[in-house]
């Protein structure tokens, strides 16, 4: 699909565009925890075909994939894991380095006998999922990245400097103290600051995302995504000197209010086949604020 249907067809569904409350899966999906290295992940499964694995991001589980879930699950096998140490995976203190969640996705995977698999990631799920497919480069057939930059890939020292990113150094046992009971608090500055529009995050999200941030050990985990991103950016330059550019068909997605176009711009560093789409009047959170257009954009590229 040419980069200018994809945008079209986004557009056409702009009007469509509203908020969507976290809904519980379907109960034609079943959960598993699936122990690996120390950690287990809560992972949930549905339907039949080629395997789907969608990976969320921070203020966020996997449950903000329902939709796309259900859509895919009509001829896919679709995956969708917690990451470690949110959500209801479990919530060591370590290991939050990218190339180890990759590994985790790796087990995931494994255990459901998958050799083959589409990627769909938003946020910190790009960076894990860019980890998985730089290492398993025969086992992803498509590769779909949503609003996020990958730490060492293009402009990211110049990324860095964004004064809204500033919450990517702001960590350790002080401000796990700060913010203890006080989770909501942190994280609506997340959901206002980076929505076109505050009220498409709604207030029923809110509270189920902030009750599972306020689990014993998630905000160290929280924090800890982002302490990693050092470690990310040297081990992603080094794989890309050694082993060059990813080749499978990569979408690269941005809200049309946040990364936009740039999100294809910056993946061209690190892909040889990106396609570009744009999300209108969504900011970075997507899958709340414009549901529709994204579900739409994503199924026609995998499909």
């Amino acid at each position: 699909m040419s980069k200018l249907l994809i945008f079209c067809t986004a557009l056409l569904l702009a009007t469509q565009t509203a908020s969507a409350n976290v809904k519980p899966f379907p109960a034609s999906f079943e959960t598993r925890e699936v122990k690996t290295d120390g950690v287990t992940i809560h992972v949930r499964v549905g339907g039949s075909g080629p395997a789907v694995l969608m990976l969320h991001g921070y203020g966020e589980t996997g449950d903000m994939w329902e939709p796309l879930a259900v859509e895919m699950a009509k001829d896919h096998m679709v995956v969708v894991p917690d990451l470690r140490g949110m959500g209801l995976s479990s919530h060591p203190e370590t290991g939050y380095d990218k190339k180890t969640q990759a590994a985790d996705m790796e087990a995931v995977l494994r255990s459901l006998n998958i050799q083959s698999v589409d990627l769909v990631t938003h946020d910190i799920g790009n960076m894990v999922g860019f980890a998985f497919a730089a290492q398993h480069r025969d086992q992803v057939s498509k590769f779909v990245l949503i609003d996020a930059p990958v730490p060492g890939v293009g402009p990211w020292e110049e990324i860095l400097k964004n004064p809204l990113l500033w919450h990517f150094r702001f960590g350790g046992p002080d401000m796990e103290r700060l913010v203890a009971g006080r989770e909501r608090i942190y994280l609506d500055r997340f959901w206002n600051e980076f929505s076109a529009d505050p009220s498409h995050f709604n207030e029923a999200s809110r509270e189920h995302y902030a009750a599972l941030y306020a689990l014993p050990g998630a905000m160290h985990s929280g924090f800890a995504q982002f302490a990693a991103f050092d470690q990310d950016a040297l081990d992603n330059k080094a794989i890309l000197e050694t082993s060059g550019k990813l080749k499978m068909p990569l979408l690269a997605i941005g809200g049309e209010m946040s990364f936009g176009t740039q999100m294809a711009t910056v993946m061209r560093f690190a892909a040889d086949n990106v396609t570009e789409g744009v999300i209108p009047g969504s900011g970075h959170w997507i899958m709340e604020e414009n549901p529709v257009a994204t579900v739409k954009v994503v199924t026609d590229f995998l499909r």
